[in-house]
This record gives structure tokens, sequence and C-alpha cells, in this order.
């Protein structure tokens, strides 16, 4: 996209972490339109930015729901016009060992990991205008553990590794459409789901969460958790110009704990 493009950014799970620090990214420079599941806290996060000047509003959707996808959708467009990037970052953890995991627990990481990019991908290609636009980025918000497995998380490392296959293979498909698709595969990252997932591992591993964290912060070369700000970063330069030949990739994020 050229400097002088100001088109909407769509931002899934924006209230917190990762996708929080996205939303602050874009802005700071361009209108965005967010969701989260809970109304009062992106009704908080629009506050927050127009303190800030941003030109920024949303509303409450839940992603796994294709009837909500398709109205948020048509709001953001009411709202900004037609969509210039979309950042699918909406996601959920979930797993335990996997002899003892119930369809719904399945079923439900699935549905909003993976099946809700596919819809509201979808969504913004039509709806949200970015196919007759001719020209847009697509980005989700993968995970290192869609590359390779995680331990007592199946379920969240099987979406994952959906969102890298959706990705490549809808990147490959619009090539020649003007419309970019990638994906940003965090590893450890420091965010409210982060604290969430070692209290899970500290409960099964019968062990404390400092004690986890102190195991997780060894596998990782660099030695330390990354930012949400940091992953932001790499999601904002997939949206500019100069990355408009970078497509159907899964790029890490972690520190060194995935070198592929």
């Amino acid at each position: 996209m050229s400097a002088q493009d100001r088109s909407a950014v769509i931002v899934t799970g924006a209230t917190s972490g990762i996708g929080l620090a996205v939303t602050r990214m874009f802005a700071a420079d361009r209108p965005v339109f967010i969701c989260a599941r809970d109304a009062g806290n992106v009704a908080a996060t629009v506050k927050e930015l127009h303190a800030t000047g941003a030109d920024v509003d949303g509303q409450a959707c839940d992603v796994r729901d294709p009837d909500q996808v398709r109205e948020f959708v048509r709001a953001a467009v009411a709202r900004f016009g037609a969509i210039g990037v979309l950042v699918n970052n909406a996601g959920r953890s979930g797993g335990g060992p996997t002899a003892q995991i119930a369809d719904e627990l399945w079923l439900d990481v699935l549905e909003t990991n993976l099946t809700s990019v596919f819809r509201m991908t979808r969504e913004v290609l039509t709806s949200g205008g970015m196919l007759a636009r001719g020209h847009g980025r697509i980005i989700n918000i993968a995970s290192t553990a869609g590359k390779q497995g995680v331990v007592l998380g199946a379920p969240y490392s099987a979406s994952k590794h959906g969102v890298v296959g959706f990705t490549k293979a809808l990147g490959l498909e619009l090539a020649k459409s003007g419309v970019t698709v990638n994906a940003v595969c965090p590893g450890y990252v420091e965010t409210p789901m982060a604290q969430r997932v070692r209290q899970g591992y500290a409960q099964v591993w019968e062990t404390t969460e400092e004690d986890v964290l102190q195991r997780f912060q060894t596998k990782i070369p660099l030695g330390r958790y990354g930012t949400p700000e940091e992953v932001a970063g790499l999601v904002g330069y997939l949206a500019t110009e100069s990355a408009a030949p970078i497509t159907a990739q899964a790029m890490n994020v972690c520190g060194g704990l995935g070198n592929f």
C-alpha cells in the first residue's frame, strides 16, 4: 500500500494483548474498526484511543457466529468504507491430555482460532470490498504452534496449523489480485492469554506458575518472552507497500524458538 493509503483496518480480538498493540499501532495514522466478544471492553478501548485523537470505532462480535461476523464487517464498511487491511487476531488457548479432551473443547478451539479466520476473511473480501478494491492485506495471527507440535496443546496446535495452511493456500489463490495474505507466528509473548496458559500447565504438572515460566524461558534462545508491540511491528510491516511481494508466508516472531 502506498504511504498515502488511509483505508480502514479491521482488527479482531482487539482489546488486549497482541490485538490491542496492533490496534494502537495502526490507529496512529488510519481508521481502525475493532471487535471483541465483550462490548464493554470494546467501548473502553475505543474511548481510550479516541482520547489520543485516533479514529477508532468497533462493536462486540463473537467470531464463532457467522451472522455476527457478517454484521460486524458491514458495520465497519458503513463507518469507514472499503477495508484495506484485515488482522485476524481473535483466538483462544485450549488443550490438556488429548485422551481426556471433550468434543466441545476441540470444536470451540477450532471454531475460534480457524473457522473464524475463514469466515472473517471471506466477508472482508466480498462485502468488505477488498477484492473489488484490488488492493489489500490479510494478516493472520497464527503461532509457532502452527509449525510444530505443542505438548498438551493438540487442539490449539491443530487450529494454528490450519491457519498457516489456509494462509498459504489463499495467498497463492489471490497472488494476482492485489491482495496479499500472510501469517505472523508469535512464540511466547507476554499477554493475558500467556498467563492463563502458564496457569493451566502449572495445574497439570503440579508445579508453580513461576516454574512453568522458567521452563518456557529456558526453551527460548533469546531467553525471554516477546512483547505484543514486537509482534505488532511485523504486522505493520506486512501492511506496507514495501511488503507487496510477500504473500503466502508464515513468519515467526519468537526469539529463535522456531527456525522454519
